[in-house]
């Protein structure tokens, strides 16, 4: 049987053109990737990061209760509903033609970065991991399952009626949900996964961060007030008009400090620590008022603001909070 004769120099372009070829196929593989997440804004995950890690805090503070692998599988859980809200609210806003090619920054859709099948499929997949984690929950933490239920699928109803089904954010009722949900109850539901007891206590810490929280998206609505208006969409943003947006937005940046002084001076000296961040709510304050709107600064502020408040209940005597309870 005859051999046939392939020349050295084409036998090592065939492994370079292979080789190439390969590169351009992780190249590919690793862009598409990056789209997913960007579609995802993991910029905006310290409003559901920082609730569950005050909950896992107040939870070993008050009753010495704390589980490292509960705490991780929470986290996961409150993170990928999140990550699915995202996903359902860039989707319906694009679909009710509420996202355009001019002036959204969101890009996802618009751009044809992804298509709206992308987008509901991997919301659909992010939701399915959120259930996922909801189920590990109820075999891992001493909390009893309807508790859990209760607390859980009233943050995922919330994470989708934002923007899909009744659609609150287009009705002016998408802050106080959102102020609710990334607040309050995702401290709730932290605490009650470490400790399995249901209590409505964490909710006197979680009100400074869902005050802090809702200057986030108070400051994305009020950016987005002319494209929203002109979809005949009513938020908050909108009814308050530019100066009520302002002093809302004040409201809501500095409001928290007042709190943070109280309970500096009546519970323990640690709880003044997050006060060292109004030096950049006085920054974005400035920048707010001369129209420039950037709500990933306002989440980075909300990110030191809430660990240096997380770590001022981690150092203070439990008496402190006792006090408080």
């Amino acid at each position: 049987m005859r051999m046939a004769f392939v020349p050295n120099g084409v036998e090592k372009a065939n492994q370079r053109n292979t080789s190439e070829a390969h590169f351009l196929s992780k190249k590919a593989v690793w862009r598409q990737f990056q789209q997913y997440v960007v579609a995802l804004r993991p910029w905006s995950f310290t409003a559901s990061f920082t609730p569950v890690a005050l909950g896992s805090t107040l939870a070993y503070k008050t009753s010495e209760e704390f589980s490292l692998s509960v705490f991780v599988i929470t986290c996961l859980t409150a993170l990928s509903v999140h990550a699915a809200g995202n996903l359902v609210n860039t989707y319906f806003d694009f679909v009710r033609g509420i996202d355009k090619k001019v002036d959204s920054d969101d890009r996802t859709l618009v751009d044809m970065i992804l298509t709206p099948d992308d987008v509901a499929t991997l919301g659909g997949v992010f939701y399915i991991f959120g259930c996922l984690g909801f189920f590990i929950l109820t075999l891992i933490s001493p909390a009893r399952m309807e508790h859990l239920a209760l607390i859980y699928f009233g943050g995922l109803s919330s994470s989708f009626l934002y923007t899909g089904g009744l659609g609150l954010k287009y009705i002016a009722l998408g802050d106080i949900l959102i102020m609710f949900t990334f607040g309050p109850l995702t401290v709730i539901f932290s605490y009650l996964s470490q400790t399995g007891n249901l209590s409505l206590v964490p909710m006197l810490y979680a009100f400074p961060l869902a005050l802090n929280t809702e200057a986030i998206l108070h400051c994305n609505n009020t950016r987005d007030m002319v494209s929203d208006k002109k979809a005949g969409i009513v938020t908050l943003a909108i009814l308050l008009g530019k100066t009520g947006s302002y002093l809302l937005y004040v409201v809501l940046l500095f409001a928290p400090y007042t709190i943070f002084c109280l309970m500096g001076i009546h519970c323990s000296k640690w709880m003044f620590l997050p006060v060292l961040t109004i030096f950049m709510a006085f920054k974005e304050d400035r920048k707010f008022r001369q129209g420039i709107y950037n709500p990933k600064k306002t989440a980075k502020l909300n990110l030191f603001l809430a660990l240096l408040y997380i770590l001022g209940c981690i150092l203070s005597d439990r008496l402190a909070f006792r006090t408080l309870l």
